[in-house]
C-alpha cells in the first residue's frame, strides 16, 4: 500500500511538469502576441518567453556535455557555451517552417532539432 501511495504521489509531482511543456504552436502564438504589444509588452511576459528558450538551450547543452563527458558522440557540435548567438527572429522563422500538423511538438524537441541542423558535427 505504501508503494502504491508513493507511486501516486510521484505521478502527481511529475504530471504538472509534463503538462507545462510549451508546444511550438503555443510558442509561436506567444511570440506573435508579444510582437503585437511591441515595447508595451510587460517585462515579466518577455522574461517568461526568454526563459522558455533558455531552459531548452540549457537542456540541450547538458545533453551535449554529458555525451562528451562519457566519451560518447554528441548529437551535434555547437560552439562553446556563450558563442552560439541566435536571435529570436531566426528561431521564430525556423519554428514557423514546421508544418502546422507538427506544431504540437514540444518547444524543447523543436529547439533540439533546430540546433542539430544548425551545428552538425564535421
Amino acid at each position: 500500500m505504501r508503494r502504491l501511495l508513493a507511486l501516486g504521489t510521484l505521478a502527481l509531482l511529475i504530471l504538472p511538469v509534463a503538462a507545462q511543456a510549451m508546444t511550438v504552436e503555443e510558442f509561436l502564438a506567444r511570440a506573435a502576441a508579444l510582437g503585437a504589444k511591441g515595447s508595451a509588452a510587460p517585462a515579466r511576459e518577455l522574461d517568461q518567453f526568454r526563459d522558455e528558450i533558455r531552459t531548452a538551450a540549457e537542456a540541450y547543452r547538458a545533453v551535449i556535455d554529458s555525451a562528451r563527458a562519457t566519451g560518447g558522440k554528441p548529437r551535434a557540435c555547437p560552439p562553446p557555451k556563450g558563442q552560439a548567438k541566435i536571435d529570436s527572429a531566426t528561431l521564430i522563422a525556423a519554428f514557423q517552417k514546421i508544418p502546422r500538423a507538427q506544431r504540437g511538438t514540444s518547444l524543447r524537441t523543436a529547439f533540439f532539432s533546430f540546433m542539430d541542423k544548425r551545428y552538425p558535427c564535421p
